[in-house]
């Protein structure tokens, strides 16, 4: 197992689990409000010190790593979800739907994603879910795109013209010929996705259009904190730390599993 997989694993593993263990191991209630408790610098009792509101800073991080990473996976298979089935059918195809399908995609990939993210997010009241949608549905063009590279490559191979010779269905070709080897390439692209997934869903949440207030997702911690950033930074750099512990995580996976399931990465790392 390449050594980035591995550390990646770590870093995602230990963040995940303490996110699915918060409820237990939270030292403290992360919504309960205490004024005589605001603003406290870390120490052995508030770890990571408390916020505005006297809340625990440390436990509401705690509590907002299951929803950032939540709302990251949800997005993520969001975007597979419609960009796999998109890109199967454009790079089988080709001719005219292959024109069409990625003008379109080109189309809103020409839009910056935290733009399209708002456009989608503006016409209706914010919530998480909503912001997994949108974030979902401004990836769905990359992963067609991968997905359409790949059925181009394995549409030619002799797998696919003995299931064409043998009379079988377009849905058959394409969901249990083409798909099952195309996963390596879309497991990779999804894993970084994930990590654009996260980010973006917290600057939704920094623009108020993502998690309302009281949740304790990370984007929203980091927007509540902004006033008090020269009074108490520890309220916005802790939620930011455990940010970017995760997102370099996340890529770690990406790179190992590159190179763990790129058979020409192999070749290279055999050769050295």
């Amino acid at each position: 197992m390449p050594a980035q997989l591995k550390a990646g694993l770590a870093i995602v593993g230990v963040i995940v689990a303490l996110g699915l263990l918060a409820p237990w191991i939270a030292p403290h209630p992360w919504d309960t409000v205490s004024i005589r408790t605001r603003f406290l610098p870390p120490s052995w009792t508030y770890w990571f010190g408390t916020d505005d509101y006297g809340r625990d800073v440390l436990s509401r991080m705690l509590m907002g790593a299951r929803l950032s990473i939540a709302m990251g996976l949800s997005a993520t298979l969001i975007s597979l979800a419609i960009g796999v089935p998109i890109g199967l059918a454009a790079g089988y195809f080709r001719g005219k739907t292959d024109e069409i399908l990625m003008r379109l995609a080109d189309v809103l990939m020409a839009v910056p994603p935290i733009m399209l993210g708002l456009l989608v997010l503006a016409v209706t009241p914010p919530a998480l879910w909503k912001t997994a949608i949108a974030v979902g549905l401004v990836y769905v063009p990359p992963i067609a795109r991968v997905a359409r590279s790949v059925t181009l490559g394995l549409a030619g191979e002799e797998f696919v013209q003995a299931a064409r010779a043998r009379a079988e269905s377009t849905s058959y070709i394409l969901f249990r010929e083409i798909l099952p080897n195309a996963w390596p390439p879309l497991i990779v692209e999804a894993s970084l996705r994930v990590t654009y997934a996260i980010l973006l869903g917290s600057a939704l949440s920094f623009l108020g259009l993502g998690a309302q207030p009281p949740s304790s997702d990370w984007g929203l911690m980091i927007a509540e904190a902004r006033a008090f950033i020269d009074r108490a930074p520890w309220i916005a750099l802790a939620p930011g730390f455990a940010m970017c512990a995760l997102v370099i995580g996340i890529n770690l996976m990406g790179d190992g599993l590159r190179e763990r399931l790129d058979p020409r990465l192999k070749a290279r790392v055999g050769k050295a």
